[in-house]
């Protein structure tokens, strides 16, 4: 029950939290008191007085005295996550410091460096308190040595508080808004970023496939390697293959090595050794060299994507609202005069923004903005770029020449995004300059590349290209134009691979052999494109009807007749439980020079099996030329955590040469702790296949070496000790293993990370001193996160008898024979015990100071734990014998 506030004044410097398990639930009257040092400062310690009617036991009354004043949290320093506004910042250092003498106070200790670190505009701060900031030194209380004065948050901050809560190690700061900097929505600072532990990574993924048809068969082998150092920001990797068949032998196959880190000042990531270029603007190439680059992750959530800047004056205290179809996406307070947004989240494709200004009389003022999310537009206010310098990189082409390519873009306004680039290279020269506009009728953007080659035994080849893209959201038929682009290409035009092929095949005429793949091929049969339409369109129907969606391309060459065609045209809805999907598609085959239909059904339909969740699929498929084929599957899970999965099907062919064709197969995969293994086969008339595979990581640090099921780029290793067994909520199946650890993949870089353990199913003689921690890691880091833990040994439930008979006072505090705190005695004199081993445990039972307010506790729990005694609960009852002063 809560404390029951007298009515006065309440100033107080901070207040603490005491952890749950620590709590007592007491009503309370509670006083609180103003004081002053000799300097003048404001002590505010405050006077805690508990109604001592609803603590006596059998007519004693407890002493409570370490509650009467302050907090009975111990001075010092604390690693703890930091809270503005109960919004996450990250973890930092708290310094917690005993203020006044002769009182229990403790407060938290505030410098410039912290008011920082949570957000506080320092420009803002009065001249008191810069001063009280600039002359922040004293006397320990002794006079014998310097320490800077512990300043409250209060003194330098009006109206803003400062809690510490010892068990969750967090502060929570409470800061009016006007007194903050202003930060956009999903902001971490950089001084949080985490580069993380010195680590070595190995991801890897094996697997083997062996087929037969006819009497022949293959088989083939296949291991896919990514091995990585950690060191401070740096990242080394490496990635390749090793395959084997019996049709091509063995070999290994290097993909590429780099050494990447992150650069904070630039909001950039730097790349030495084998990358690719964005293809943002020009098109994608491999290079072996250098590269920096704009790393749009560094940027808070809300500033990543493009969306507009609202402005707007309010002529008093006002709530802003921006709807988007009807939806409200923001809502903010804002002071009189002119106000910005411009931290609103990216919503797809857009839709016109409705912008509500509710002024204090109650009137409202509506506008409208243009939004559509237009290719490669920027915030206003935001650039990106890239620079790459190296040598040309492709399997299929043999010239590495030196290439060089720079790219700029740069939000100019709500409007208007410009955006350019060159790309240089032996005997091949491009530039490209180009525009994305936002307007009220949708987004367009619109660049033209001019490009000159000198290609062997061809001479000299110049042309442009131009692009024309648009997306438009039609907000009354919620009709999505998401991508619709035109590119049409004069003949001389080439793109940087384009020429490194023509220029590779010009070198290698006269009979010299070398690597050809079918893009190659391709190209040098049909020549540069001329021209490529694209379209897609998304219709979402009225009333839980469906959605229909049409796309398609078309594209023809320089060097060929024909064009190159496909669309697509479906629908997608749901009838009861079932989903029903229908499509037709039509294909131009190059090669024979017809058009290909296909027609299409699918059906899904979830079943309950239990408490699992099956899944039946059903898909017909028909070339509308007299073949088709029917499969049917069943999906679903099993075991704990459902680390089964598995899949049945079965399908029927007809109409092709071999007469009616019917097969089946089965696929099971298994997510152990320590790597996930897949195995699949299926037969037919006259065909068989088997695969099985293997893949999972490998972290090694200083802590240990832990084997994974799933490993991603960013990864944070979760130390919990004697915790084996608990969920870590942030991956399917993941769990702490046996030594205590656990590592969760996938982390977002540079964003706030939630870490989060369920003690359910621990042991109760475990307990978890906090079960939550945040981390902002940067690309590719290995964060360490310990989460501290109480316990071990034996849960035990003691029923403390006094020598008179009756129960050991509620309230009264136990500690062990170190002198820790342990736990407190709740109602019938019952106390919880952890970390009791068997044999003899004394503990001392306090209600007060005198003699007669403590006894001893001996409790022998039985010198064999049962089977699962971790998780179970014994009941002891045992003699409180009374003990002398001199105990």
């Amino acid at each position: 029950m809560a404390p029951v506030m007298k009515n006065r004044r309440k100033r107080s410097l901070a207040c603490f939290t005491v952890h749950p398990s620590r709590a007592l639930a007491l009503l309370a009257i509670v006083a609180i008191e103003a004081h002053a040092d000799e300097s003048g400062r404001a002590t505010q310690v405050a006077q805690v007085q508990f109604n001592e009617q609803f603590l006596a036991h059998s007519g004693q009354a407890i002493d409570l005295s370490r509650y009467s004043r302050g907090n009975p949290v111990m001075p010092g320093a604390y690693r703890a996550d930091l809270y503005v506004n109960e919004a996450w910042l990250g973890r930092g250092q708290v310094v917690l410091r005993q203020v006044g003498s002769g009182t229990h106070n403790v407060v938290v200790c505030f410098d410039r460096e912290l008011l920082e670190r949570v957000g506080v505009d320092v420009q803002k701060l009065s001249p008191a308190a810069n001063a009280m900031l600039d002359g922040a030194s004293g006397t320990d209380g002794r006079g014998s040595s310097k320490t800077p004065a512990c300043i409250a948050l209060e003194q330098l901050v009006p109206d803003a508080t400062a809690s510490f809560d010892i068990g969750e190690q967090r502060l929570n700061v409470s800061v009016p808004q006007v007194s903050l900097r202003r930060s956009a929505r999903g902001y971490v600072d950089p001084r949080y970023w985490d580069d993380g532990v010195p680590a070595a990574l190995l991801q890897y993924n094996a697997n083997f496939f062996r087929s037969s048809s006819q009497g022949a068969t293959f088989s083939q082998g296949y291991l896919g390697l990514t091995a990585g150092l950690n060191f401070g920001p740096w990242r080394l990797r490496h990635s390749g293959n090793l395959s084997s068949a019996n049709s091509t032998g063995t070999r290994y196959q290097g993909v590429q090595t780099t050494l990447q880190r992150s650069i904070e000042s630039l909001r950039s990531q730097l790349v030495i050794g084998d990358g690719f270029t964005s293809g943002s603007l020009f098109d994608s190439f491999g290079f072996r060299g250098i590269q920096l680059s704009t790393d749009d992750r560094m940027l808070p959530e809300s500033q990543r994507g493009f969306a507009p800047r609202v402005t707007g004056i309010a002529r008093s205290n006002a709530v802003v609202r921006i709807k988007q179809n009807g939806n409200i996406i923001y809502q903010s307070n804002v002071a009189p005069g002119a106000f910005s947004i411009d931290d609103l989240y990216p919503t797809g494709y857009g839709g016109n923004l409705d912008v509500e200004v509710t002024e204090s009389d109650g009137s409202v003022h509506v506008s409208s903005v243009p939004y559509a999310a237009a290719v490669n537009a920027l915030r206003p206010g935001i650039t990106r770029y890239s620079a790459t310098v190296g040598r040309y990189r492709d399997t299929q082409v043999s010239d590495t020449s030196m290439v060089a390519q720079a790219t700029v873009q740069h939000g100019l306004n709500n409007t208007l995004t410009g955006y350019g680039g060159l790309t240089v290279a032996q005997g091949y020269a491009s530039g490209l300059i180009g525009a994305a506009v936002n307007t009220e009728w949708g987004a367009i953007g619109l660049d033209a590349q001019q490009s000159t080659a000198r290609i062997p035994r061809s001479g000299t080849r110049s042309g442009q290209s131009v692009r024309l893209s648009y997306t438009k959201l039609i907000a009354p038929t919620d009709t999505n134009i998401s991508v619709a682009a035109f590119r049409y290409s004069s003949s001389g035009y080439l793109s940087l691979r384009d020429a490194m092929t023509l220029r590779d095949d010009g070198d290698r005429m006269g009979g010299m052999g070398g690597r050809r793949g079918f893009a190659r091929d391709s190209f040098l049969q049909n020549g540069p494109m001329r021209g490529r339409l694209q379209l897609s369109i998304n219709q979402q129907l009225p009333r839980d009807w469906g959605s229909l969606y049409v796309s398609g391309s078309t594209q023809d060459y320089w060097n060929r007749d024909g064009r190159d065609t496909q669309f697509q045209l479906g629908y997608n809805t749901r009838v009861g439980r079932v989903n029903v999907g229908l499509s037709v598609s039509r294909q131009f085959d190059a090669r024979f020079k017809r058009w290909g239909n296909v027609a299409m059904i699918t059906l899904g339909i979830p079943l309950e099996i239990g408490s699992r969740q099956v899944y039946a699929s059903t898909n017909l498929q028909s070339d509308m030329n007299g073949r088709s084929s029917v499969q049917q599957a069943v999906t679903g899970s099993a075991g704990e955590d459902s680390a089964f999965n598995y899949g049945l099907n079965a399908t029927q062919a007809n109409g092709d040469r071999a007469g009616a064709r019917a097969s089946a197969g089965a696929n099971l995969s298994y997510a152990s702790p320590m790597a996930a293994l897949t195995a699949s086969a299926s037969g037919g008339p006259q065909s068989s296949q088997f695969s099985a595979g293997v893949s999972g990581g490998v972290v090694a640090y200083e802590g240990g070496v832990m084997l994974t099921p799933i490993m991603g780029d960013t990864t944070a290793v979760v130390e919990a000790d004697k915790a084996a067994g608990a969920r870590v909520l942030n991956g399917s199946g993941l769990r702490v293993d046996r030594w205590g650890h656990a590592v969760v993949p996938n982390l977002v870089p540079f964003s706030r990370n939630e870490i989060e353990l369920d003690p359910k199913g621990l042991p109760l003689s475990v307990e978890l001193k906090t079960s939550m921690q945040h981390v902002a890691p940067t690309a590719g880091a290995v964060v360490r996160l310990k989460f501290e833990t109480a316990g071990g040994g034996r849960a035990v439930l003691v029923r403390a008898m006094l020598a008179d008979g009756t129960p050991a006072p509620f309230g009264a505090q136990a500690f062990d024979a170190a002198g820790q705190s342990v736990g407190i005695v709740a109602q019938f004199g019952q106390l919880l015990l952890r970390g009791v081993e068997p044999g003899r445990n004394a503990y001392l039972l306090k209600w007060g100071e005198g003699p007669a307010e403590r006894c001893r506790l001996a409790i022998t729990p039985a010198s064999q734990p049962e089977a699962g005694a971790g998780h179970a609960l014994t009941t002891i009852d045992a003699l409180c014998s009374p003990v002398g002063s001199q105990d």
